[in-house]
């Protein structure tokens, strides 16, 4: 494959485009706007939310983003939601009272359109006094759709917490984590960054053969399987948690020393 070129990249953010302090390289920045230039599309996909795109638009200005682990698709030059495939009340209501029940102090959050809605209890780690982030009761959270469900457990060691939980969902939607925390999140099922980015793919013209996608935490597997079944490149950055750098092709630098410019640099 030493001559394969991609016709789509798509990459994560947090761990993996990003460095630590939350910037992107002007090295990166330069590289992927070199393949902008030859008409390969990059794709951001990444378990945030649209509200946390900001920053992002104004170094990486236009494209489609697919948000909160594939539930949406966001327009990056408009900042407008062109698609989301939301958790309805029904399986809300379900998924929620199951959890509590068999661990009473799993606390709720909700992500939808730009609004982040928490029980008074859940501790957010970001945004806390952001806009468009309130509190509210789990009743107000699970009345309407959301595009993703966040389960947090404060005190359950991470892994114990996340197998509890794709337990108790089993196939009623899908869980993924990309925390070192207790934090599931949770999204309408089949909903992966795999059926994000193979939707932005299609709008192309482009199967999983001609897509080279970069990742660093459980979230990614959908992604990196997809891609490698299909023929393409699945690159793992080289502090990747062990399950992803087990479904990887390839394996890149660190976030830090601009794995993803790098490897795009080698082909």
């Amino acid at each position: 494959m030493s001559d394969w070129q991609p016709r789509l990249i798509a990459t994560d953010m947090d761990g993996t485009l990003l460095r630590g302090n939350d910037t992107v390289s002007d090295a990166t920045v330069v590289e992927l706007e070199r393949w902008r230039s030859e008409g390969v599309p990059v794709v951001l996909a990444t378990g945030r939310p649209p509200r946390w795109m900001v920053r992002i638009r104004e170094v990486l200005r236009h494209g489609t983003a697919v948000c909160c682990n594939g539930a949406v698709l966001l327009d990056l030059a408009g900042f407008e939601v062109l698609e989301e495939d939301a958790l309805e009340p029904a399986v809300l209501q379900q998924v929620t009272a199951e959890l509590r029940r068999h661990q009473p102090d799993t606390w709720f959050a909700v992500e939808y359109g730009l609004e982040f809605r928490h029980e008074p209890v859940y501790q957010p780690r970001w945004d806390v006094d952001a806009p468009g982030v309130a509190v509210a009761t789990l009743e107000e959270m699970v009345a309407a759709p959301v595009a993703k469900l966040l389960a947090r457990h404060e005190t359950l060691p991470r892994n114990d917490f996340i197998a509890l939980v794709e337990r108790v969902v089993g196939e009623t939607a899908t869980v993924t984590n990309s925390s070192t925390d207790a934090l599931a999140e949770i999204s309408a099922r089949g909903v992966t960054k795999a059926t994000g980015i193979a939707k932005v793919a299609a709008e192309h013209g482009v199967g999983p053969e001609d897509v080279v996608v970069f990742g660093d935490m459980p979230n990614d597997i959908a992604a990196f399987d997809w891609v490698r079944e299909g023929g393409g490149r699945a690159v793992a950055m080289a502090h990747a948690h062990p399950d992803l750098l087990a479904a990887a092709t390839d394996v890149t630098g660190t976030n830090e020393d601009d794995g993803v410019a790098a490897f795009l640099a080698s082909l």
